[in-house]
């Protein structure tokens, strides 16, 4: 059986994204541990349709984000690597300075340290050069930024086309194949 992928989901607005990435991964068999922060969880109920359960349930595992004896919180426990969808600037903050007092940011550090692949899809506009600073700083130990930019040349109908071409994008970066968009082709 193969390395779960951490699916971390923190409380910037957008979770959509990260309900869709447990969905698509879901859909396609690849097995997930779920982080959801407090503030994610509040967002689940204002920006979307689901419960929390619902979203917990798109998950294999769900690990407390106050648990640091979780599994995924040491580098013996084999990952396939980690997304953090959306990302809030707070915690991309923490990951950049390795400030790892919840789960959420300790699985992030773990993969960072392990040299597996985290990808952070921060929701946040306009950025200031803090902002900017801080995705560096995470470019730099090892992070892919990977922030939510529409395209349109697959010519999408609907929010969830949009959507969908994200989490794609998310899925290409962690070499899991999928159909959610359709590739530039000329």
């Amino acid at each position: 059986m193969t390395a779960p992928l951490v699916v971390g989901i923190s409380g910037a607005s957008g979770v959509i994204y990260g309900c869709r990435t447990l969905s698509a991964l879901k859909r396609l068999g690849i097995r997930t541990r779920l982080v959801l922060s407090p503030a994610a969880e509040q967002n689940i109920g204002i920006e979307t349709d689901k419960t929390v359960d619902e979203v917990k349930g798109l998950a294999d595992v769900v690990d407390s984000y106050d648990d640091l004896t979780a599994p995924v919180s040491s580098g013996s426990y084999k990952t396939c690597g980690m997304v953090v969808v959306p990302c809030s600037m707070r915690t991309l903050s923490d990951i950049a300075c390795s400030r790892a007092d919840n789960l959420l940011v300790r699985a992030a550090d773990v993969t960072l340290k392990e040299r597996r692949r985290l990808v952070l899809v921060p929701r946040e506009t306009p950025l200031h050069k803090g902002h900017l600073e801080l995705m560096l700083k995470t470019v730099d130990i090892g992070a892919v930024i990977l922030p939510p930019m529409p395209a349109f040349y697959h010519n999408p109908k609907s929010i969830n086309d949009i959507v969908d071409q994200t989490v794609g994008k998310v899925l290409d970066m962690l070499d899991i194949d999928h159909d959610l968009y359709k590739r530039w082709a000329q």
